[in-house]
């Protein structure tokens, strides 16, 4: 199988995860010790994937003649998803109206799955790009990025059950979403970008590092701080920094 359509694979398993998290949803019984240990697992794996994949990847495809493009690229892939993420409610903050006002929580839904529709589909190029670049690379990119999908999957799952009241709908609504990552994978494959100059690779890695940073210190670090479950989250950390010693390892 050609890395193209590894890419393509990899861009479709990435949405399962969101879907992951709403089926845990509605299975769980104690769904925040998920959240947790998913939360602790995402942030372990992704700084690994920072600091022993992602930025020798980049510096072998761009070097020192072009540190300018690595810089901007890592800006703006940090820029685009703060960006998305302004539009992207906050679920615990939202509590109170939800409760409050049915139409506003389907309001809420709606904006936060357009929202992390588009942010799916820049991440889903993403990955698909790091894949042509370094398979190994790529699936860890995935894995990393999944997991932080989990806890999302389970907040807009549960935002439009308690909307509609109707488990199919909303696994429905959550699987559009999480096509859109495939989506993401779909357009770089439809462009024909199976063989990428090194420059351009470098500042597509770039891009994803911004985001990854984003992902790390904007979204998990703070929640992370706020877990209840202390202990699991730090077990999901360590794993996280295991999983990937023992992948660059192999």
């Amino acid at each position: 199988m050609d890395n193209s359509k590894i890419g393509l694979l990899t861009t479709l398993l990435l949405g399962i995860f969101i879907l992951v998290g709403a089926l845990l949803a509605f299975l769980v019984k104690k769904k925040q010790k998920v959240v947790d240990f998913s939360l602790g697992l995402a942030f372990g794996v992704i700084i690994m994937l920072l600091i022993t994949d992602l930025l020798p990847e980049i510096i072998e495809h761009l070097g020192l003649k072009y540190i300018y493009i690595f810089i901007i690229g890592t800006i703006v892939g940090f820029l685009i998803l703060k960006l998305l993420d302004r539009k992207i409610p906050d679920h615990e903050q939202e509590e109170k109206s939800v409760k409050a006002n049915k139409e506003n929580l389907i309001h809420i839904g709606i904006i936060t799955s357009l929202a992390l529709m588009l942010h799916n589909m820049i991440e889903g190029m993403a990955v698909y790009s790091t894949i042509l670049s370094n398979t190994t690379l790529g699936v860890a990119v995935m894995i990393g990025i999944g997991f932080h999908n989990i806890p999302l999957g389970m907040v807009i799952a549960s935002t439009f059950h308690q909307s509609n009241q109707n488990i199919w709908k909303t696994l429905l609504i959550v699987l559009i979403v999480s096509i859109s990552t495939f989506v993401g994978g779909l357009i770089m494959f439809f462009l024909n970008l199976t063989e990428i100059s090194p420059v351009l690779l470098g500042t597509l890695l770039s891009l994803t590092l911004g985001m990854l940073i984003f992902i790390s210190f904007d979204e998990l670090l703070p929640r992370i701080r706020k877990t209840k479950e202390k202990k699991l989250t730090y077990i999901g950390m360590v794993l996280g920094v295991v999983l990937l010693l023992v992948a660059t390892i192999i």
